[in-house]
């Protein structure tokens, strides 16, 4: 059987009040031109960072990025060998990453020693990276150089294999990303609001006019329309196969459920999907933003009138593309009952069927490879 692809495409609607979860450079909630008006948006980067600290709370491992490579590792290696001082640990660390063609050196305001980027490095590369350096006193041939990149490419972290790594240094080190997260953006338009506040002083008189400290927040509220997809035949790649189930899951719970946390104590705007879409495709990811290009408009809530949409154009990307081999869905809003959509009431019921149908596609569509 020849080896294919295979794709889960993960859908999401999601209404959120009055917030902020995603200011720009002057404090405003980002936003995106599409469909000829302004909508909400949130960005793809902003939710991997909810998604990564979702796992951080599930106690799923994940890794570490940080311009304090060195310093990391250094730290590492004294863990392993307490009998090591800083600088000799630090030595070790340096030679190892310049092993790799990683470039280090001292960061004028902290004084420490730092890459020019953000390194992506999982918790089993740095050990690893550690018990290398500590067993070999000298690193300075070829293939030193190619076992310590070949760490950089093994014991990948569930967020690294998702998510990738890219080092400009030396792209060897590379991990291709096996998850695309879309930037998040609103099915309607929306108009940012103003809220103009104020705080009094506790131990002011009571009878002392004026406030303290004044200023507004802007916010807006919208219907969230929310797209990611996963290539299973690259997380499979970047993990062991044994893992790839189980990451899958932790993957959809976490883009299901977190949020980004921008001024949350100010609105309390921790809300849940209404709609939520999988899809198990072998030719192509399918981002059905499609669906709002023409906004959507009404004046009794935004949330049905969503699902309708992008029923509708799932329906028709089916047109174009071949038949999916699975598909499930999840409501809290009443929907008229559709063959084409397998409807489960628990999010623990999703979870299952979307397992047992990647067993079974995984097995029968050979590519585990």
């Amino acid at each position: 059987m020849n080896e294919k692809n295979l794709f889960l495409d993960l859908n999401v609607l999601q209404t959120v009040p009055s917030s902020n979860i995603n200011r720009d450079d002057t404090g405003a909630p980002k936003t995106a031109f599409y469909g000829g008006v302004t909508r909400a948006r949130v960005s793809s980067q902003s939710w991997k960072r909810a998604m990564r600290n979702y796992f951080k709370k599930e106690k799923v491992t994940v890794g570490t990025r940080t311009k304090e490579i060195a310093g990391y590792l250094a730290k590492q290696i004294q863990i392993l060998d307490n009998t090591l001082d800083e600088k000799t640990a630090m030595d070790k660390a340096v030679a190892i990453l310049t092993a790799a063609g990683i470039k280090v050196k001292k960061d004028k305001d902290t004084g420490k020693m730092a890459t020019g980027a953000l390194l992506f490095v999982s918790p089993g590369q740095i050990n690893k990276l550690a018990e290398y350096a500590l067993n070999h006193d000298k690193i300075d041939n070829k293939d030193d150089k190619q076992a310590i990149k070949q760490i950089f490419k093994e014991d990948n972290s569930l967020d690294l294999a998702l998510f990738g790594r890219m080092v400009a240094d030396n792209p060897e080190l590379n991990v291709d990303a096996s998850a695309q997260v879309a930037h998040v953006i609103s099915t309607h338009e929306i108009m940012p609001e103003y809220d103009y506040f104020t705080a009094l002083d506790d131990l002011q008189a009571d009878d002392t006019n004026g406030a303290a400290m004044l200023g507004t927040i802007e916010y807006d509220s919208a219907t969230l329309y929310r797209y990611a997809n996963i290539n299973v035949k690259d997380l499979i790649k970047n993990l062991d196969q044994k893992d790839a189930l189980e990451s899958i899951t932790a993957f959809i719970k976490a883009f299901i459920l977190s949020m980004p946390t921008g001024k949350q104590n100010t609105f309390a705007n921790k809300t849940l999907p209404n709609y939520i879409m999988l899809t198990l495709r072998t030719d192509t990811p399918v981002n059905l933003i499609s669906a709002f290009e023409e906004p959507v408009t009404t004046q009794n809530g935004y949330v049905k009138k969503s699902i309708e949409k992008l029923q509708n154009a799932y329906k028709s990307a089916n047109q174009l593309v071949d038949e999916p081999l699975f598909n499930i869905t999840l409501s809290q809003v009443d929907l008229a009952k559709d063959k084409e959509f397998n409807q489960v009431g628990k999010l623990t019921e999703l979870i299952e069927q979307i397992t047992t149908a990647l067993t079974k596609a995984i097995a029968d569509e050979n590519i585990n490879n």
